[in-house]
Parts: structure tokens; sequence; C-alpha cells
């Protein structure tokens, strides 16, 4: 087995631990294998290294709880930061205890951490991956948090994120009625803006 698939056996086997579940899987787990299919639907020729993020892109996220920040979106967003590099750390040990080449090792921990986005074209794929994963795993949950016009926000803003293909993807994923709504109506939102 190479040390890639050795690779992705861990990021698994150190995901199954998450306490939440998703469809009877640990959350962090669906969420990886679902980015990392995103990733492969967007890009089929995507690197190694762009496959192990998107595979590790919510590495073990439950161990720093968002509630362990300040409320608002400073506290949100510094959580986001912490969480982004937390996960290069952790994914850049799991790939080299696979014995993954080091060229991989450090372009994977790059990517994760998403350094050059906005000018990198696999750092925008591992975004559209994550973005379209949050869409497929996690807009109803968040939905029941805020209200309708915070969450089409929410939802604009992660269009906002995304590639055209990307875009075009989310309106493939199937949704409840309101989630669809959401979509759409963050889909006018962000065209118009």
């Amino acid at each position: 087995m190479s040390g890639v698939s050795l690779a992705m056996e861990a990021i698994d086997a150190a995901n199954s631990d998450d306490p939440s579940l998703c469809n009877g899987e640990p959350l962090a787990m669906a969420q990886g294998r679902l980015a990392h299919n995103w990733v492969v639907s967007l890009d089929p020729g995507a690197s190694d290294a762009l496959r192990l993020a998107a595979r590790a892109h919510h590495l073990r996220r439950w161990v720093i709880p968002r509630v362990s920040y300040p409320d608002g979106r400073a506290g949100y967003l510094r959580w986001r930061r912490d969480q982004k590099a937390r996960h290069a750390v952790e994914l850049r040990e799991i790939l080299e205890q696979a014995e993954v080449d080091p060229a991989i090792v450090d372009r994977s921990a790059a990517i994760v951490a998403k350094i050059g986005l906005g000018t990198d074209a696999e750092v925008q794929v591992f975004e559209d991956a994550v973005c379209l994963t949050f869409v497929q795993t996690q807009l109803g949950s968040t939905a029941e948090r805020l209200d309708a016009e915070r969450m089409v926000i929410v939802v604009a803003k992660t269009l906002a994120k995304m590639s055209d293909d990307a875009r075009a993807a989310a309106l493939t994923i199937e949704l409840d009625e309101r989630g669809a709504a959401l979509v759409a109506r963050a889909l006018e939102l962000h065209v118009a803006g």
C-alpha cells in the first residue's frame, strides 16, 4: 500500500472519534470523504496533495469546540484561523508517519491552511470542495441556529468564495425545501451584489 493510501486511512482513523454524526458516520470522517469526492469531481486530475488536504480539511475539528472562543464574528474568525493551523500541523504529522513524499507533505499542509487562496488554483478547488461539503452536511443545522435573513447572508458569503463551477455544482446538491430556498435567495443576493 502506498504512503498516500496509508495516509488516507490514517486521516479517516483520526476522524473516526468525532462524536457528531452525519448519516450515522462520524461527521469529520464523512466531511473528509465528501470533500475528497468534490475535489475529484471538480478536478479529475487532482494531485495527491490536494486530495489529502481535502480528506483532512476538518481533521479532528471537534477537539477545539467553537464554544471555547468568544461569541461573534471576531471569535469565529480566530477559531477558524486556529483550526486551519492545527489541521496543517496534524496533517503534516500523519503524512510524515505514512512516509508520504516530503514535497507532498509540504504542499498538503499549505493547501489545508489555505495558503495562496485567491491566487492558487489548487487552493481554490480545495475551498470549493470545503464549501460544497458545508452545503451538503451543515446547511440545515446552521439554519436551525440562525434566523433566515442571517442564514441567507452566510450562504451568499459562502457562494462568493466559490468558483463558477463550484456554484453550479452547489445547485446539484439535494436539499430540503428550506435549504433549496436559502441557496436560491443567496444566489440572487450574490448575483445582485
